[in-house]
């Protein structure tokens, strides 16, 4: 079976090829029976995505400067709402089709106000099978329009119209918009429990707010009676200074912002005292998260303006050679963000911007901006190249380093502190490395594992804090280079995911407070080295029990308070309660049973929802300011469950 735009070819008879054996798929029956071509998938990113291509809809409308409000409702059905004050999709007779224009965009693909350039100057869904595909994917959907002193309505089942658009009374007065409501088909997101996160959501609007400056974007979730609303006036400047609220910021935001050639380019550059990189790119306010050629022309230009100000201003010496891109990214805040009427993305899902000619403009802007800002501010520049030479020196540290424990081959990481036990089985796939705490839970689970497909990698103590501590530093640590030879992988501009050693790697700590730390410690390492690991879905958490309960010679474990007590209650008395503190303190045949077995464990896996909000927590939570940690201490303290004292 293989596909040619919207035709689907299936192959009945090896020896037949005739015109019987091409099948056209009428409407929209293409998006439902290929899902994963126009919204990535069924599952809960492709979910979320659903909302996305409806909210991108309005925030073209922002973008066009017709539209200043745009409201998100998650209904307790968990139907969604998506209503905005923009022109109102046209609702009058397409010349071409003989249908109404809402009609026409609701139910065809490639149909919308983005092709023939009057509609509007630049729009995130260029491909103009948004609405529809969100339509084709629901299980109903209903459009109410404001426009032309009308309100027009029409209903969608499974993306086919009920009925005719049909006028439902007179507009208030000046009132335009469009207010959709749809609910996700169940028969196409068959996945158990899935549902949107509010979260996600919310994450996802702060950033287009922070990038669709003087836009009010505001999100209600009925489900559990939350709600909350983004208004950013600075925009990238705004967003720039929320990245950096917890970190020591080196000098004032450096801002540009110009028109060239139909292309809107905006950026916003901070250097910190941090070690971290936090760059972000946005086109057509979607944030790129594979980067592209805007985010090529930043990096660029930041690089060769520091250089260009360093040599002539002699903070570099002749001998000196220049700084590398990587140098001048450490402790480097920085957002680009480009309107652009013909967009080129790498795919529907546009995770990445391909048009060759951004990246000169952009670079163009920001070079300009850039070594004005330094010219006029030279405690600035000399605090950003001093930054820069630090760097520079711990990277040729770092890759010494670095060196060294790459060409650490698996058969000599057994003689490393870590104390690798590794498995027979050489196919990744198919094998999983459990990082442990402490040396006692090593042994426990050294004996216990399958040791055909389990490798153990017990760390002793607490590993180095790696949001506090640059790249050699991280490197000069035993516990973090047998955990890097363990993995084969690399690590920061080497990583190489096609070394991976280990198709699982699982975090295995004890169920406190100190393996808590341990795992929020190795999180924050994975996070800031290893981030593709994660973003591949091979990092996990192993969930041990909180509690045995033994009964009548009958054992049973407990991995919540709730399922303790719900256990307690059904088993009635001469119960025995015994409460885990530690892995070391179950055998290896309960270690098994209750946490490696892979037909009984329960691992959670580890996603990045929102790199930017990742980043921000991190820092947070694991960077030197105190007093953004203990705000959100003191917030969250009654949230808290199973504190361990």
């Amino acid at each position: 079976m293989c596909e040619y735009g919207g035709l689907l070819v299936t192959d009945v008879n090896v020896n037949s090829y005739s015109a019987e054996d091409i099948q056209v798929l009428e409407g929209l029956e293409a998006v439902r029976r290929r899902p994963g071509m126009y919204v990535g998938g069924t599952d809960v990113k492709a979910l979320h995505h659903l909302v996305y291509e409806v909210v991108d809809n309005s925030i073209d409308e922002a973008l066009a400067g017709v539209c200043d409000r745009i409201e998100v409702i998650i209904h307790p059905d968990s139907s969604v709402t998506v209503a905005d004050n923009g022109r109102g999709i046209p609702v009058d007779i397409h010349p071409q089709t003989g249908k109404p224009a809402l009609e026409v965009v609701m139910t065809m693909l490639h149909a919308g106000g983005k092709f023939g350039g009057g509609g509007y100057k630049v729009s995130g869904g260029l491909h103009g099978v948004g609405v529809s595909a969100v339509n084709a994917l629901s299980e109903w959907f209903e459009v109410e329009v404001w426009r032309n002193g009308k309100i027009h309505f029409q209903r969608y089942e499974r993306g086919r119209p009920t009925g005719p658009v049909e006028v439902r009374g007179e507009a208030p007065s000046g009132k335009t918009g469009t207010k959709q409501t749809f609910k996700f088909d169940p028969l196409i997101f068959k996945e158990k429990n899935l549902d949107y996160r509010y979260e996600t959501l919310i994450q996802r609007f702060r950033e287009m707010a922070f990038v669709t400056k003087g836009v009010t974007l505001s999100i209600k979730d009925e489900r559990s009676d939350r709600e909350m609303t983004f208004y950013f006036e600075g925009g990238l400047t705004s967003f720039v200074r929320y990245l950096n609220r917890n970190r020591k910021t080196l000098h004032k935001i450096v801002y540009a912002e110009k028109y060239v050639d139909g292309i809107s380019i905006e950026a916003a550059i901070q250097y910190t005292d941090a070690y971290a990189e936090s760059v972000y790119a946005f086109a057509n306010t979607i944030n790129t998260i594979d980067g592209g050629t805007h985010l090529t022309g930043l990096r660029s230009a930041i690089t060769r303006t520091i250089n260009d100000y360093a040599r002539k201003n002699k903070l570099l010496k002749d001998a000196d050679s220049n700084f590398t891109g990587e140098d001048t990214r450490e402790g480097l805040t920085a957002i680009v963000s480009i309107k652009h009427p013909e967009p080129q993305f790498e795919s529907q899902t546009k995770v990445k911007l391909m048009n060759p000619e951004v990246q000169t403009v952009v670079q163009q802007v920001v070079s300009e901006a850039f070594s004005t800002f330094l010219e006029e501010n030279p405690s600035a520049a000399k605090a950003i190249i001093q930054k820069c030479l630090t760097s520079a020196r711990a990277r040729a540290a770092a890759r010494k380093a670095r060196d060294l424990v790459i060409r650490k081959s698996a058969l000599e990481s057994l003689t490393l502190p870590g104390k690798l036990a590794d498995c027979s089985e050489r196919d990744p796939e198919k094998t999983e490395l459990y990082i442990v705490e402490g040396d006692s839970a090593g042994g426990s689970a050294k004996q216990g594992r399958d040791r055909h497909f389990q490798a153990i990698l017990p760390l002793r103590g607490k590993i180095l804090n790696t949001e506090r501590a640059r790249l050699d530093k991280i490197l000069s640590n035993k516990e973090v280079k047998a955990l890097i030879s363990a993995l084969g992988t690399g690590i920061s501009d080497s990583f190489d995911i096609s070394g991976l050693r280990y198709g699982k790697c699982i975090i295995m700590t004890d169920a406190d407070v100190d393996g808590s730390h341990i795992r929020t410690l190795l999180l924050t390492f994975f996070f800031r080295y290893m981030q593709p690991l994660i973003e591949a879905g091979h990092l996990y958490i192993a969930q041990p029990p909180l509690y045995r309960i033994a009964h009548k010679k009958k054992v049973y474990y407990a991995y919540t308070e709730s399922q303790k007590d719900e256990l307690l209650k059904s088993l009635g008395n001469g119960v025995s309660l015994q409460r885990y503190k530690g892995l070391g303190e179950m055998n290896p045949e309960q270690l098994w049973e209750t946490t490696m077995d892979p037909t009984r464990r329960t691992l959670l896996q580890v996603s990045i929802e929102d790199a930017t909000e990742a980043d921000r927590t991190f820092d947070m939570l694991m960077g030197a300011a105190v007093p953004p940690r203990r705000r959100f201490i003191t917030t969250h303290a009654k949230e808290v469950r199973n504190l361990d004292i």
